[in-house]
């Protein structure tokens, strides 16, 4: 069983910084793409920025020069920094890894989640 665990929310001023971490854990045969999701109050659950084990970034239209995904082959883990963040990037930031197992089968995995508040 692969297990993710977030790190890293809080409460910032509007134009401060976070950074998020992300690792996975357990029996990790290859983590294929792995993201960055948010989810406010009222309001569908939403792609922030992914990036593939390769290296190849993904971003939302609203964090497009704000925010930077990277991630850790050797660590299986990804990273968000957040710069410049806005009230409206308050929201419940989830973690996501494609996990592909031995038998190549493909298993989407979600962290539980980390607040971020943006509020003076």
């Amino acid at each position: 069983q692969v297990q993710l665990v977030e790190s890293g929310g809080g409460l910032v001023q509007p134009g401060g910084s976070l950074r998020l971490s992300c690792a996975a854990s357990g029996s990790i045969f290859s983590i294929n793409t792995m993201g960055w999701y948010r989810q406010a109050p009222g309001k569908q659950r939403e792609l922030v920025a992914s990036i593939t084990r390769s290296g190849s970034t993904n971003y939302a239209d609203s964090v497009k020069g704000r925010f930077t995904i990277s991630r850790n082959n050797a660590k299986n883990a990804v990273y968000l920094q957040m710069n410049s963040l806005k009230p409206e990037d308050t929201a419940v930031y989830y973690c996501n890894g494609q996990h592909i197992d031995s038998l190549m089968r493909i298993f989407s995995i979600w962290g539980q989640g980390t607040q971020v508040t943006v509020s003076s």
